[in-house]
């Protein structure tokens, strides 16, 4: 009897053992496995964003939010200008991982090179327009398409042809590699870059606003991110570069910002992209630094500049 009482303890003692044993294996092994799972989303690595000197300024404000994210915490975004055509260019040599850009790929690469804008996958992130400015000083509020032609053109070269006071104008221009300037040429002039004039050129807007500024009679033109208080923005036509007439397609001289990437984004490079598209990111810095949210736009345009509602 005994005996037979002391087999029943030690299987009940073995069986209790093996329960605890089972439980803290299994605690262990979920530890494991969430610990792996963490590690498995914790994406890092680095980011290289070139290109458009328009979009430039929404680009790093965000990456630094992006970058103080704990979610985000293991990846770091550098970002370069040079132009739209310097985006594009790099995206597509695989120098850079985002090409930033104010044009459509199909409008750099053309012709020969038409297989690289499709290599390209294009994600929309803001829309921008581009005013005219001019030197404080200068006596002009509104200028027409031809009489902007003419300025730019070289056919014009006194502001008193235009109802302003006797004073040369001196245009300061972007370099033909500027998707701003592109922009500027297609739907305000609507002439080619050889035709264009510009007794000074500059790489960056923040510097064509600063010689505008400073140099007396200038004329030249930036997005609207650029604009405060120190250059006087221009009418065209008639029509102030205002948000309300731009979504509408009222005031035509805007343009898409597009960040290229060469195929589809990587796991880092989506993670940026998803970012500043958010409705956190496009509600608050996009309209703060002066762009306009894609998602507010009531008309479309396509690469060869048609608008459709």
């Amino acid at each position: 009897m005994k005996k037979g009482l002391l087999i029943v303890v030690a299987l009940m003692l073995t069986i209790g053992l093996a329960a605890c044993g089972s439980k803290n294996t299994g605690e262990s092994t979920n530890s494991q496995n969430s610990g792996s799972t963490n590690e498995a989303a914790a994406l890092s690595g680095s980011l290289l964003a070139t290109g458009s000197s328009a979009l430039q300024p929404l680009v790093e404000q965000v990456s630094k939010k992006f970058m103080e994210d704990a979610k985000f915490a293991g990846i770091t975004v550098q970002v370069q200008g040079g132009g739209s055509g310097t985006g594009l260019t790099q995206v597509s040599g695989g120098q850079a991982d985002i090409g930033n850009s104010d044009i459509f790929a199909e409008e750099k690469f053309t012709d020969a090179d038409a297989d690289k804008a499709k290599e390209l996958v294009d994600h929309q992130v803001a829309v921008v327009a581009m005013a005219t400015v001019i030197n404080k000083d200068v006596a002009v509020d509104n200028l027409t398409k031809q009489q902007l032609v003419d300025i730019f053109t070289g056919k014009v070269t006194n502001w008193k042809e235009v109802g302003g006071a006797d004073e040369k104008i001196t245009i300061v221009n972007r370099p033909s590699s500027s998707g701003t300037r592109k922009t500027f040429e297609k739907y305000a002039l609507g002439t080619k870059s050889e035709d264009v004039q510009g007794s000074i050129q500059e790489d960056s807007s923040g510097t064509v606003k600063k010689l505008v500024s400073e140099t007396p009679g200038a004329i030249g033109y930036l997005a609207l991110s650029y604009l405060d208080d120190t250059v006087k923005t221009v009418k065209y036509e008639g029509v102030d570069p205002t948000e309300e007439n731009i979504v509408t397609g009222t005031y035509p001289v805007w343009a898409y910002e597009h960040m290229y990437t060469k195929g589809e984004p990587s796991e880092i490079e989506k993670a940026f992209l998803d970012y500043i598209t958010s409705d956190a990111v496009q509600n608050a810095d996009v309209v703060e630094l002066g762009y306009i949210p894609v998602g507010k736009m009531q008309v479309k345009r396509d690469v060869d500049g048609n608008i459709t509602k």
